[in-house]
């Protein structure tokens, strides 16, 4: 098959997954969701564990090995058939805790400590870059399988610059669909159904050339079978030790590698699917091992000696002039390894970003972190994260020569990660374990690992000398990398894991049972542990009363977004029985944040923000009791009492906030009567006086017509008032007339501005619109709805305190409802006047100062009432921000 038309396939397959995200993506951000969180889907997304390593090397590995290659899929099978209700607890308390990744969990688990998070991402990072490594070299091989039997006139591609042509490719598809979204709770729909259409591809490529291999050209089973008992593959005898350890090696390995974990906890979080993933995941890594023997034994004895075994998937089907097959298995390995890159480079990304850059971020410039645009920071970490992981995946290509067996290079990625297991296991079991603890055997763990099997990988001289290998670190001989101890004739993998595994455990063990865990340990350790009882998930310990709700709200805005954030704590709002959109601060609703934040920056990232606008608030003695696991009898008369202290709180509250409303709306009461009395009074007045003077007759023409004119003028402007107070009498009986119709927003907004420059048109003042935003088209009451932007409007120019005003009128249609916001860039409404700014009495200047009598924005909002919307005041926006909603069409209910 010509080379060119190899690269056109390779094309048209990367724009169909395109499109397949494409489509998921715009298919989830309508809610549509449904099948895009099956477990079928869910399992097929498991299948990033057979990456290229087990669609190519697996056969050369059995052509090396022999049975060897069954340990890979033997620890994840025994994992899910015998673990599942391990995996069920992880995903249980990933959705829980809203956990970004493992370095989060592990990092939540122990306190909400950032430094744990930085060592575990250290680890997967490391660990991860022999892995992807092994990807992009199984696909430049491939390319080269094809490129090496091209007529004449193609020559072989340059590998290192196909690696970095696939490497960027991999990138951009990463960061185009693995970063659009922030908060965990959006999951990456569109790269899991990619990666479920590559886990179908990949599946049936190796079925298809294993049924070719065997009936086509092996002779059917029997003939096949007959080959393989004759095979001289050197080592189908069993090595105890060895099997042990790499069955041991690849359980560990499907719990810990963060791609996993992505798939298995952070992209789904319903542990229900574990009941069909415990069964058919198995039955998929069993279908994709069926034909490895039968491949690797004809491939033995139909290619030529010196052959590379690792691309017998490929050169098999070539060699018998099956191009199309042999096309179908390239695309089989090409999505064995794209699927994996883009799954690790999105969890390492999420590793990196919420464990290193945040919290360096935090550290270095704490203001700008709290006041800034925390989301696009975030959302450039891991995109520049991502181009860094692939870069140091493409750096260890170069490094390792391109040349080694695959297996070899994913074995070592797989000892890598597993050190972490330990403390994963310990942390959701062990209520004792603590933070020292995990960063001991963590530590001790990744150090053995790296100076055993991960820098000797290299070959002597190349990091460590060869003196190292034959007389140890300083020349001690018991520190040589592969006899450590002394112990000798061990497999250096066997060897390398053993010593890892058994001085992690111990020193996570050991420095655990010395040391004594902090308050949010025990917390966070009891919620762990006890993750499905149904009150492990209880507030995190902030002390009562010192965070301030506004500046909750403004931080969880520059995370979350506007107006994920605006709902979240107008929920939290009405659940509280309040009004608006700022809560009280309760210990529950900051936890609940807390938890929400993580999802977008990590566990250690948002635990540290929100500590920084509480006060570094520590825990309770109440909560130390009950993470102390005291009786159930003191617990349950604890929780009663604090649950009637809570409720009595709130509503000594609410009671207090009733009776300063009303206090102040008494104020504005007698404020009303006498702004009343004065606004009758003063135009009452003057008619009289002036028609006093005109009826004493003799006077001069132009005297006449100018009393003439004040008296219509006062006229006018008592008839102005009263018809306010008899509007406002309408609207809130509910017998307004409304006349319906089809109207465009845009030009209503138009008329609004118009009329509203009568308003101080001495001021220098700017509108900022997007008009394409507001031509749309809404069934409602156009004149009523004119009327209630320009006494916002009106109000802008009058009151907005900015040296140089300005009002942004923006419009966004959600959900069937419309929002039109108004904001100015003044100092805004003070707090404890937003309360009641829609009442009939207020007026928030000075109340001896002529103007209106502050029945506007009462009016507006019972205009809005009865246009089956509402007016509200947006607090945390800097300056006064009101918000008009109203459904497209009138009597469509809120969404």
């Amino acid at each position: 098959m010509p080379f060119n038309l190899l690269v056109l396939f390779c094309l048209c397959y990367v724009v169909m997954l395109f499109l397949v995200a494409f489509l998921a993506e715009r298919r989830a951000a309508v809610g549509r969701i449904g099948w895009l969180r099956s477990p079928v889907i869910y399992t097929l997304s498991l299948s990033i564990y057979c990456t290229a390593w087990t669609f190519y090397g697996a056969v050369g590995y059995a052509a090396r090995s022999g049975l060897e290659f069954v340990t890979i899929y033997l620890g994840p099978t025994l994992v899910f058939v015998g673990w599942w209700w391990v995996l069920r607890k992880l995903v249980k308390i990933g959705r829980q805790q809203r956990v970004t990744s493992i370095a989060d969990l592990i990092s939540s688990r122990f306190g909400k400590s950032n430094l744990l998070g930085v060592v575990v991402t250290l680890i997967a990072v490391v660990a991860a870059t022999p892995y992807i490594a092994l990807q992009l070299q199984s696909v430049t091989l491939s390319f080269a399988v094809f490129a090496s039997g091209t007529p004449e006139g193609w020559a072989l591609p340059n590998r290192d610059a196909t690696a970095v042509w696939v490497a960027g490719g991999l990138a951009l598809f990463t960061i185009l669909f693995g970063t659009r979204n922030l908060d965990a709770k959006e999951q990456h729909h569109g790269v899991v159904l990619a990666i479920a259409v590559e886990a179908v591809v990949k599946l049936v490529a190796l079925l298809a050339v294993g049924a070719f291999v065997v009936w086509g050209i092996g002779g059917g089973l029997g003939a096949v079978f007959a080959k393989i008992g004759a095979a001289s593959i050197p080592d189908w005898v069993i090595k105890p030790d060895r099997w042990f350890g790499m069955i041991a090696v690849s359980g560990a390995a499907v719990i810990c590698l963060p791609r996993m974990f992505q798939v298995m906890v952070v992209e789904d979080g319903d542990e229900r699917h574990m009941a069909l993933a415990s069964w058919a995941f198995p039955a998929y890594l069993m279908l994709m091992s069926l034909f490895i023997v039968p491949i690797a034994v004809i491939g033995l004895e139909r290619m030529p000696a010196g052959a590379n075994p690792d691309m017998f998937v490929l050169t098999l089907p070539l060699a018998e002039g099956q191009a199309g097959l042999a096309m179908l298995a390239f695309l089989g390995g090409f999505s064995s390894a794209t699927s994996m890159v883009i799954v690790e480079s999105i969890a390492l990304a999420t590793m990196v970003s919420n464990h290193v850059v945040m919290p360096l971020w935090l550290r270095l410039a704490p203001q700008s972190a709290m006041s800034g645009d925390v989301r696009r920071i975030v959302l450039l970490a891991r995109r520049l994260s991502i181009i860094g992981v692939l870069a140091l995946g493409y750096l260890y290509y170069r490094m390792s020569g391109g040349s080694v067996a695959l297996a070899a290079m994913g074995l070592i990625a797989f000892a890598g990660v597993a050190q972490v297991l330990p403390v994963l296991l310990g942390g959701i079991f062990w209520r004792g374990a603590t933070k020292s603890g995990a960063v001991a055997g963590l530590l001790t763990g990744f150090c053995v690992w790296a100076f055993t099997l991960f820098l000797p990988f290299f070959g002597p001289d190349a990091v460590l000398s060869q003196a190292v290998f034959d007389q140890g670190l300083m020349g001690a001989g018991w520190l040589r990398p592969q006899a450590l101890f002394g112990v000798t004739g061990m497999d250096p993998l066997v060897h390398s894991l053993f010593w890892s595994a058994a001085l992690n455990t111990a020193a996570f063990c050991i420095v655990s049972l010395l040391t004594f865990p902090g308050p949010v340990e025990r917390m966070q350790g009891a919620a762990f542990v006890n993750v499905f009882d149904a009150d492990a998930a209880g507030p995190q310990g902030w002390a009562r009363g010192r965070a301030e709700p506004e500046a909750l709200l403004v931080m969880a805005q520059r995370i979350l977004g506007e107006d994920q954030a605006l709902a979240l704590f107008e929920a939290e709002a009405r659940a509280q029985g309040k009004g608006g959109y700022l809560p009280d601060a309760t210990p529950d609703f900051v936890a609940g944040l807390e938890r929400r934040l993580a999802g977008s920056v990590g566990a250690a990232t948002a635990h540290a923000m929100i500590s920084q606008i509480v006060g570094r608030a520590t825990v309770s003695v109440e909560d130390l009791m009950a993470v102390a696991n005291e009786t159930a009898q003191i617990m349950e008369y604890s929780a009663q009492l604090e649950a009637q202290r809570e409720e009595l709180t709130r509503t000594a509250g609410a009671l207090r906030e009733a009776n300063e409303k009303l206090k102040q709306l008494s104020v504005q009461k007698d404020a009303f009567l006498s702004q009343i009395s004065h606004e009758l009074r003063t135009p009452m007045t003057s008619i009289r006086a002036f028609s006093e003077i005109l009826t004493e007759g003799d006077l001069p023409p132009e005297l006449v017509a100018n009393y003439g004119r004040i008296i219509h003028d006062e006229a006018i402007r008592l008839t102005r008032l009263l018809d306010d107070l008899l509007d406002l009498s309408v609207l809130e009986n509910g017998s307004v007339q409304l006349n319906i119709g089809l109207v465009n927003l845009q030009p209503l907004i138009d008329r609004a501005l118009a009329s509203a420059q009568h308003t101080r048109p001495e001021r220098d003042f700017t509108v900022l619109r997007d008009l394409p935003t507001e031509s749309l088209f809404l069934r409602t009451d156009g004149d009523r709805l004119v009327q209630v932007f320009i006494n916002l409007i009106s109000n802008a120019r009058k009151y907005c305190d900015a040296g140089t005003p300005e009002l942004k009128i923006s419009v966004r249609q959600r959900s069937g409802r419309v929002h039109v916001d108004f904001i100015d860039n003044g100092t805004g409404i003070a707090k404890q006047s937003q309360g009641i700014i829609f009442e009939k009495f207020a007026r928030l200047t000075d109340q001896s100062r002529a103007g209106g009598a502050g029945l506007g924005l009462a009016i507006c909002r019972e205009v809005m009432a009865n246009l089956g919307g509402q007016v509200t005041y947006l607090p945390g926006r800097g300056g006064a921000a009101f918000r008009v909603t109203l459904p497209l069409r009138i009597g469509q209910q809120a969404a």
